[in-house]
């Protein structure tokens, strides 16, 4: 018997009072508006956003979209009228009435789940940074020099899950090491001018997420400090794409996220 595959879909809030969060559902029917218990539940102040605004619903392997308010729904900036149905794809992103919470609509098979085993998803809300005081007087600890790796030998193929989200991308790895660049051969293709066509590798090595320099010229920037070769990924960390190119936070678990 042939099961139905189990599809996960990303709620990416791009724009709006949720913007950052990644909201996860296997739910056939994701419901959306002000209303308490909604899965995209938008504060009750965003009266723009109707009580009971939108709804996304599975038919087989396809999404489609209903919009059950009178502010409309935009998917794509064109507007969908009040009980209109659209099917959706992956990358499509949603506004919720003119001018309101925009998000992006991403979709992904997952084989090692069944359909039966559908919990919703924890809603994901970056930890805000708390920079510790730093104590040079004798009375306090300095803290340790960055782990810092300067082979050039190649890295190992290791089983270590790594979450990219960049604008309204999310893009999950399951095994590294991985490139980022502006070349469409990297595993993370990254249109930006200040990007390098190899710019970075992602790899995992003694229980730890390490970044490497492909662009030999320093170029890659951990908390504002350019490594040299290769360095560990701590919680927290910023990392930065040469001096003007994109910025990303590093989370625990294996996450890179976009910072705005």
């Amino acid at each position: 018997m042939t099961h139905k595959p189990n599809i996960i879909v990303s709620i990416v809030h791009i724009e709006g009072p949720l913007k950052g969060e990644i909201q996860e559902f296997t739910d056939s029917d994701i419901r959306i508006g002000r209303n308490i218990g909604y899965h995209v539940q938008f504060p009750r102040d965003v009266l723009i956003v109707s009580r009971d605004h939108a709804r996304i619903l599975r038919e087989g392997n396809r999404f489609k979209l209903i919009n059950k308010s009178e502010n409309l729904t935009f998917l794509n900036g064109k507007p969908v009228q009040l009980a209109e149905e659209v099917y959706l794809k992956s990358g499509d992103w949603i506004m919720f009435a003119q001018g309101g919470p925009k998000v992006s609509f991403l979709t992904k098979i997952d084989e090692n789940r069944r359909q039966a085993a559908a919990p919703v998803r924890p809603v994901y809300k970056e930890k805000k940074r708390i920079e510790p005081d730093v104590v040079i007087n004798g009375r306090g600890d300095v803290p340790a020099a960055p782990v810092v790796e300067k082979s050039s030998a190649p890295a190992q193929q290791a089983q270590a899950p790594l979450v990219i989200r960049y604008g309204p991308m999310l893009k999950r790895f399951t095994s590294l090491p991985i490139t980022i660049g502006n070349s469409d051969k990297c595993d993370f293709n990254l249109k930006h001018m200040a990007v390098r066509d190899e710019h970075i590798q992602v790899y995992f090595s003694q229980g730890e997420y390490w970044i490497r320099d492909l662009t030999g010229q320093q170029s890659v920037l951990i908390n504002g400090r350019p490594i040299d070769g290769a360095e560990v990924l701590k919680p927290d960390d910023q990392l930065i794409l040469s001096n003007q190119g994109p910025k990303f936070r590093f989370l625990a678990g294996g996450r890179l996220d976009e910072v705005s």
